[in-house]
């Protein structure tokens, strides 16, 4: 059982190293303890996506006559039927991925994957038998878990986390999510949308608290035009659930405040897997709780590398498949570039969505950058009018010496499709002025890219 490599871990860093390395001529081995594909194909991205859709076609028809459109009966959501759906999303791309492997000569190994040393990985079954597998290279792709606070442990009842959050059997009369990252508000606004009273609490003082000012606080616009209820500045001490509803005590600046909600979603960040797969046995260096590796992904111990949640960076899918094909690149003798963490988009599909990628206002001005802002609210775009999505904006963001785009802010609808321009933008380090005479297509959302270039430099046509 002896490989070129083995992986530990099948999510969207290990399956695309895997794949990669085969592509490369290695023989590759998988192992998995649970299924195919990860937390982000099975329980995280993927189905969270087919949820949100169902969310977008009840608000939609919930607004049709706004359209034209005149239904006779009130659209009634079926959890149930939204959550089956959802799971057979998940279901189908767990099988592509499960196909992909297959078709490149990878083999799947089912079992609880542990470093014996620097060239040997046990896996163990649930029966309680174990086999060796050896391997000259190994990658840990291990992943992450919810994350849970003292004060908020998790029953997978009352409190639960977004595990629980994607296939609950009823909609809940009222929620309380704490956290507003991408799940948080994700999950808040799916459940507001599908009808739950839902209440979004964040102890920072803004929503989406690592996106530009701007944007954070244009979201907490939409959601309260939405109804939802929003707390920032604001902290969650306690949890009973000792009565039928949970009873929440929440920490303000005016002081305590006790809120009632039959289901608390915790989405306060994500935890790596780290435990229980050997690293202390074989003398694996941590730093700050993540596995210490270089720009290739290597760890202190020649063989064994790190990719995806378990090592420094955003802890994004597409950045676990990026550092994987970087790593096994690396491993096959190419050179390949290291990851520019600079150049990495972060989107949010809540309704209006978010996209993101580059430095912020604030982040700019701290590095004493002279700095020119160009904003396009959407509320002069022809096509987010005929849409009927005319919340939000695009704001860039240019050195003003130089013209180098610093960053790119948006929210919308479809900006998470819009912001792939700007991350090749970058990368191609392009100008303000290049941009402006890029022709773009009328009408669309993203000529607001266009129109907000023209807007840095006082060139815009339609403000």
């Amino acid at each position: 059982m002896k490989y070129n490599l083995l992986v530990i871990g099948s999510g969207p860093g290990g399956y695309v190293a895997a794949i990669r390395a085969s592509q490369l001529g290695m023989k590759v081995g998988v192992i998995e303890k649970d299924e195919i594909g990860g937390i982000c194909l099975n329980w995280g991205c993927i189905p969270t996506k087919a949820l949100l859709k169902s969310a977008q076609v009840l608000d939609y028809l919930k607004h049709a006559e706004e359209y034209g459109i005149i239904l006779k009966d009130e659209p009634i959501p079926d959890i149930k039927k939204v959550v089956e759906r959802s799971r057979n999303v998940a279901d189908g791309m767990s099988k592509g991925v499960q196909f992909l492997l297959k078709k490149n000569k990878i083999d799947q190994i089912l079992g609880f994957g542990k470093l014996k040393s620097s060239k040997e990985v046990e896996v163990s079954l649930g029966d309680g038998k174990s086999t060796i597998y050896s391997a000259d290279h190994i990658i840990l792709a291990t992943g992450a878990r919810s994350k849970e606070l003292p004060n908020l442990k998790q029953d997978g009842k009352k409190i639960i986390g977004y595990r629980e959050a994607l296939t609950l059997d009823k909609i809940p009369e009222s929620m309380l999510v704490v956290g507003s990252g991408a799940i948080g508000s994700e999950f808040a606004w799916f459940y507001h949308t599908m009808g739950s009273q839902v209440t979004l609490v964040e102890f920072l003082p803004n929503l989406v608290p690592l996106e530009d000012e701007e944007v954070s606080k244009q979201l907490g616009r939409s959601f309260k035009k939405a109804k939802m209820k929003v707390m920032t500045d604001s902290s969650v001490e306690s949890v009973d659930t000792s009565g039928k509803l949970c009873k929440v005590s929440v920490k303000t600046k005016k002081g305590m405040e006790e809120i009632e909600a039959e289901i608390v979603l915790s989405a306060v960040g994500i935890s790596p897997n780290l435990e229980g797969i050997g690293l202390e046995d074989i003398g694996i260096e941590l730093e700050t709780g993540k596995v210490k590796v270089d720009n290739y992904y290597q760890t202190n111990v020649q063989g064994i590398y790190a990719i995806g949640d378990i090592v420094h960076g955003q802890a994004l899918a597409h950045v676990a498949s990026a550092e994987g094909i970087i790593c096994v690149e690396k491993i096959a003798g190419k050179n390949p570039q290291a990851l520019d963490y600079e150049n990495i988009p972060a989107c949010t599909y809540t309704s209006p969505e978010v996209a993101s990628v580059g430095l912020t206002e604030a982040q700019a001005r701290e590095k004493g950058v002279e700095i020119k802002i160009g904003k396009f609210p959407f509320t002069a775009s022809g096509k987010a009018s005929a849409a009927g999505h005319k919340d939000g904006f695009v704001k860039l963001i240019f050195d003003a010496k130089y013209g180098e785009l610093l960053g790119a802010h948006m929210i919308g609808a479809n900006v998470t499709e819009m912001i792939g321009e700007i991350v090749v933008a970058r990368k191609l380090e392009t100008t303000g002025h290049e941009m402006i005479k890029s022709v773009h297509p009328h009408p669309t959302m993203s000529e607001a890219i266009m129109e907000a270039a023209a807007a840095a430099y006082d060139e815009v046509i339609h403000l």
